[in-house]
């Protein structure tokens, strides 16, 4: 990967298809018509932060950001996908007890264990680093600002959860001053949160603030492409989450330090083969390029205890394919049913017992195509 860009730099970037000039606009006015495009680049260059000490428009705006499946088998650190059904939400609320141009976390909550470690210094926890990225972006300065942080995914858990609090965190306060900073803004603001959180990674921010499925064509300098599923095809997630916590430091550590040619031959080809089966909602193809990951998945699957059983119980039961999701220890399967998803989800659940000895949950997704959006208010 290359080496992290100087985030002390406010960068802004431009939204645009591929097909037409240069173009941004915020998150929450997103159009259907923008929607439907089939390729989305994001390009970023340096330039100047926003007016001085922008006016809040609300005194409090809540904003959720949805979880992500990141890798995607032979897509490591260069492609992910957001999922519905499970998320994070920040609430931003202006503080007139603090002083003005600062940050506070006033409370973390969550019905999950692994939670409560979590710290409240902003600029230790993710979304509030995402949070202060966003308040320097835009010189606030005249006002205090306090985050509540609900955590709905685990920790260490593959689906995205420090990008989750990021994307929210930095929805969340831009809306607050009228939304001025552009989709791509918010991408780098969640990204300098990932780099001191979870490493130099965007593909669980880009598409947890984007939505759908993003491809990350570079990282010096950074740039995103979003690629389009076909709105009128069926995609549905199996998530299997086992009762096992997964660090990403040590999933990392798990890698290889060098790969053969004939193994990088055959991953670029099934991820090309999954950004083809992706624009052509080809569920079938995309399930097959997910399962051929022949360099990540091999070293991180026997980590995770029963992940082989699991993998075999879920293409058994019908999945098209089946992966880690991201470093793990949720395991992503894929179909094009509802119905289907649910009786993989319980042969996996089977599996993770009798192979692995964990429990584990399963939740059935489907694609988030909107990504982190703002969902109240108040004036």
């Amino acid at each position: 990967m290359a080496a992290p860009m100087q985030m002390q730099i406010q960068m802004q970037c431009n939204l645009s298809p591929s097909s037409s000039s240069s173009r941004s606009f915020p998150l929450h006015r997103l159009s259907p018509s923008h929607l439907r495009l089939r390729l989305t680049t994001v390009r970023c260059c340096v330039s100047l932060q926003t007016s001085a000490d922008p006016l809040p428009l609300f005194t409090s705006v809540s904003a959720f950001a949805p979880a992500t499946v990141a890798n995607l088998g032979p897509g490591f650190d260069f492609l992910g996908c957001a999922v519905d059904s499970l998320g994070d939400t920040v609430t931003v609320t202006i503080d007139p007890h603090k002083a003005p141009g600062s940050l506070s976390i006033s409370s973390i909550t969550s019905d999950l264990p692994s939670t409560s470690r979590l710290s409240r210094d902003p600029h230790v926890n993710c979304a509030g680093i995402a949070a202060l990225s966003v308040m320097r972006a835009l010189r606030v300065r005249s006002v205090a600002l306090s985050l509540t942080l609900h955590k709905g995914l685990p920790l260490g858990s593959g689906l995205g959860s420090s990008a989750a609090s990021a994307a929210a965190a930095a929805v969340a306060v831009n809306e607050l001053f009228g939304g001025p900073l552009s989709l791509s803004d918010l991408v780098l603001a969640g990204l300098e949160s990932e780099q001191k959180v979870s490493g130099y990674h965007a593909d669980n921010v880009g598409p947890a603030i984007m939505g759908g499925f993003v491809l990350i064509r570079s990282y010096e300098p950074l740039e995103l492409l979003r690629l389009h599923f076909p709105e009128e095809k069926e995609l549905v997630f199996v998530l299997v989450s086992p009762e096992f916590e997964a660090p990403t430091s040590k999933m990392r550590a798990a890698l290889p330090a060098e790969i053969g040619m004939k193994d990088h031959v055959k991953n670029s080809s099934q991820a090309a083969a999954l950004v083809a089966a992706v624009l052509q909602g080809n569920v079938r193809l995309l399930g097959s390029a997910v399962s051929s990951d022949v360099i990540v998945e091999p070293t991180r699957a026997p980590l995770i205890p029963g992940m082989a059983g699991v993998k075999k119980a879920a293409l058994e039961a019908g999945a098209t394919g089946c992966t880690i999701s991201g470093a793990g220890p949720t395991v992503v399967a894929l179909t094009d049913c509802e119905e289907k998803g649910k009786y993989i989800g319980e042969r996996m659940v089977e599996a993770f017992l009798s192979q692995g000895k964990l429990k584990a949950k399963a939740t059935v997704s489907r694609l988030d195509r909107v990504g982190a959006r703002v969902v109240s208010k108040s004036s």
